[in-house]
């Protein structure tokens, strides 16, 4: 059954109490281009969410008002059990920030039994923040898939390469985040998504030398060798 509207408008209301201009005037700096913003953080988003509670109607409710606040209230408010792949190809459509894209991805859709899929069809896509989603995905999944075997990720390198050509911000720092992550999973990926970084490293384009190295840097790094030994000490 459809949310009613004061339903809405209760929750509208509580967040437009929690807002501030502070927060508001901070999106800019962070290049969030959010014009339909009561300014609400993050944790007071996640206390918001704690007393609505679990419900899929009201998600999709909040999510048609356009504000930016109630979208990334839905990430939290949602069932992944209930989300949709139509659902999520609608709601990617309207992605215009990295806000919401990122944390649908990372608090929502990395939940639900189409996100496998979604990587897949959304990385050859144009729209700018279509195609974050789907490297935003991709690390999502690299942290919160504790069970999910390397072949999954090893798939899906092809498409951090070819994204990698990119040179759309949003997307290259996607590009960037997914490899990094993928390379911290295990000692094979490691491997794996090092190779990918030293070889974009030295391509002839920009944004592909940029992601290169971004990650090189990050897998050659003494943090991530400690939690890779530490992770095969435990596989013993």
């Amino acid at each position: 059954m459809p949310a009613a509207a004061s339903r809405v408008r209760e929750v509208l209301g509580w967040l437009e109490a929690a807002g501030t201009k502070k927060t508001r005037d901070s999106y800019a700096r962070y290049g969030i281009d959010a014009p339909k913003a009561f300014g609400v953080s993050l944790v007071d988003i996640q206390k918001i969410a704690k007393r609505v509670g679990r419900d899929h109607d009201l998600a999709l409710a909040l999510w048609e008002t356009g504000w930016y606040d109630a979208r990334l209230l839905t990430a939290f408010i949602d069932d992944p059990a209930k989300v949709t792949a139509a659902q999520m190809d609608r709601w990617a459509r309207d992605f215009d920030n990295w806000g919401v894209c990122d944390t649908l991805c990372f608090k929502l859709f990395d939940k639900t039994p189409h996100a496998w899929k979604k990587v897949d069809q959304w990385a050859p896509k144009k729209p700018e923040f279509v195609r974050r989603a789907s490297f935003a995905l991709i690390a999502s999944l690299g942290v919160h898939d504790k069970k999910a075997p390397d072949e999954l990720f090893l798939r899906r390198l092809p498409l951090i390469e070819n994204a990698a050509s990119d040179d759309r911000n949003f997307v290259k720092k996607g590009v960037s985040w997914a490899l990094r992550v993928v390379g911290r999973r295990s000692v094979v990926l490691h491997e794996a998504s090092l190779a990918l970084a030293l070889r974009l490293a030295e391509s002839p384009e920009a944004s592909a030398r940029w992601i290169g190295r971004d990650a090189a840097r990050e897998l050659t790094g003494a943090v991530v060798k400690r939690q890779l030994a530490k992770r095969a000490a435990k596989r013993r």
